[in-house]
């Protein structure tokens, strides 16, 4: 999901994306913990997208616009 396509989601849509993201994270961690995971790459991914979710969440709650 591109930055433009979270800004124009509302508020609890993002708080769901984010809830979401935490679990792909964790399952991730697991599954590069036993060796499953195919590619460390998708960790990398998930922990960049949470973050952009968590960003412009604090932008919204602050009322600034990038």
């Amino acid at each position: 999901m591109r930055t433009k396509e979270i800004r124009e989601l509302s508020a609890e849509d993002i708080k769901t994306h984010i809830v979401e993201a935490r679990k792909e994270i964790v399952e991730l961690r697991f599954q590069l913990a036993i060796r499953k995971l195919e590619s460390p790459a998708k960790l990398r991914t998930a922990r960049k997208k949470l973050a952009r979710l968590l960003t412009i969440e604090s932008e919204k709650e602050t009322g600034k616009t990038a």
